[in-house]
């Protein structure tokens, strides 16, 4: 089937197939057609927005001693904040996805992305100096809480949106190179604080101002940059109905086979595995905000160029293990990957305690690499899950659902943070059972609609597995 595909100035030509499953493909139409330029252009872009995003999350946590020194801020008054941030960047997820959605299905309000990322780069930057410049808790909340949180969520959405859609044959990686510079792209916001606030404290503020505009701008030209393809947009090199099928051109298959069909939101709701991985995300999300903010102030007791080397490390691990992961689990599969990275996870609350009943620098550099490696590689890895379990035509939804319990995970890692000072040892026994609890879940995942293998006799067993050709459970 041939359709024609508007685009601003002009139109092309472009032609739909269907694979075994009758999903459909759009092929024919290059990026050059519609970006002026490659299709890599848009992850460089949306990776650039996501690190200067980072410096509303992981900077702020990272730094959160010496912001609330700068801002003559108690413990608690600083980690309010970013709890309430957690919680409005997750629920803004979702509606920013249903209404990207929408786009080319001419249903009601659309959203493009320029239009989001251009809100996101004002509300992040408003954000910013919010918590720079902001009077009473009150306006910090208001500015910095709900108008960054908003805008975090937002560009955030978008980023990961558009970059999936131009690699539906390797969304996984290139997402997760994406999300993982959420991470790393505070790294030196975070060095500049640690090092201006050794010198003279007052400068944080004034370097608080410098990262709005930074941020502001970088989300709002590279936001020009992130158009959406056509529905259905296939790259022409790759025969869509042969990767469909062909373990040796699509080499995932071998480990991860795709959706038995495409669910809608509310059918993918009604399985097991959607409040799961929704549970683990609470969890886990819990457990890598908390790691942030312990790191900066568990290694401030170690001295400030401890501190500084301890919270870069962490955030920059954090961003690094979600490619790392997504690579693992392409030959490993999804779900072996998501567990071994949970057991990682669940080990640096371990090194965690450790570190503070016995003042080791070892067991410091043992939590920050492991809550490092784990704390951000769950996320992609579950995304993946999404896309293998519930289909491609609204991934973006169904994972918009998923993404909304950070918004219950962030304040739960932030209580056990300020919880710290008061019972260190107890606090981190809770977050290694909290670890362990989201390995526990990872192990009952299934992909719905696959049927269990049954138990047979030892003498079956190789016929048994030979007639399954290797699928999973």
């Amino acid at each position: 089937m041939h359709i024609t595909y508007s685009m601003e100035n002009s139109s092309t030509a472009g032609r739909e197939v269907r694979d075994w499953r009758g999903r459909v493909y759009l092929t024919g139409i290059a990026p050059e057609q519609i970006l002026n330029r490659p299709r890599s252009a848009v992850v460089w872009a949306a990776m650039a927005a996501m690190a200067a995003l980072g410096v509303l999350q992981y900077g702020f946590a990272a730094t959160l001693p010496a912001v609330a020194a700068a801002r003559d801020w108690t413990t608690g008054e600083a980690l309010r904040p970013l709890a309430v941030w957690a919680v409005c960047q997750a629920a803004s997820g979702l509606p920013t996805a249903a209404l990207m959605e929408r786009r080319g299905t001419g249903g009601g309000i659309a959203l493009r992305p320029g239009t989001a990322m251009t809100a996101g780069a004002l509300l992040s930057a408003i954000g910013l100096l919010a918590l720079a410049h902001a009077p009473t808790p009150a306006w910090v909340f208001a500015g910095y809480s709900v108008l960054g949180g908003i805008g975090g969520g937002l560009v955030y959405a978008t980023c990961s949106s558009v970059v999936a859609r131009w690699y539906p044959e390797r969304a996984a990686g290139r997402v997760s190179l994406v999300t993982g510079a959420f991470a790393y792209g505070a790294v030196p916001f975070v060095v500049a604080v640690h090092a201006v606030h050794a010198g003279a404290p007052s400068a944080v503020v004034p370097l608080i101002d410098v990262a709005a505009v930074v941020v502001g701008l970088t989300i709002a030209v590279t936001g020009r940059l992130l158009r959406e393809p056509p529905r259905h947009w296939w790259p022409s090199h790759i025969d869509p109905r042969t990767w469909a099928m062909d373990g040796r051109i699509n080499p995932a298959l071998r480990c991860n086979p795709r959706a038995v069909r495409d669910f809608s939101a509310g059918d993918a709701l009604r399985t097991p595995a959607l409040p799961t991985m929704a549970a683990i995300l609470v969890l886990a999300g819990a457990l890598s905000l908390f790691n942030v903010v312990s790191a900066a102030w568990v290694a401030a007791d170690h001295g400030p160029a401890a501190a500084a080397v301890a919270t870069t490390a962490l955030i920059a691990l954090n961003g690094a293990g979600r490619a790392v992961s997504v690579a693992i689990s392409e030959r490993t599969g999804r779900r072996t990957a998501l567990l071994g990275v949970l057991a990682v996870l669940t080990g640096g609350q371990v090194a965690l305690a450790g570190a503070v009943s016995t003042g080791s620098t070892a067991s410091l550099v043992a939590f920050v690499c492991l809550a490092g490696l784990g704390g951000g590689a769950f996320y992609p890895l579950i995304a993946c899950l999404v896309r293998e379990y519930f289909g491609e035509r609204r991934t973006d939804e169904i994972h918009g659902v998923i993404y909304a319990a950070k918004g219950v995970g962030g304040p739960i890692g932030i209580v056990l943070a300020a919880a710290m000072p008061a019972g260190e040892s107890g606090v981190c026994l809770l977050a290694a059972l909290l670890g362990l609890a989201t390995v526990v879940l990872a192990r009952g995942l299934r992909q719905p609609g696959r049927p269990r293998t049954l138990p047979v006799p030892d003498g079956h067993r190789t016929a048994v597995k030979a007639g399954l050709n290797g699928r999973p459970e």
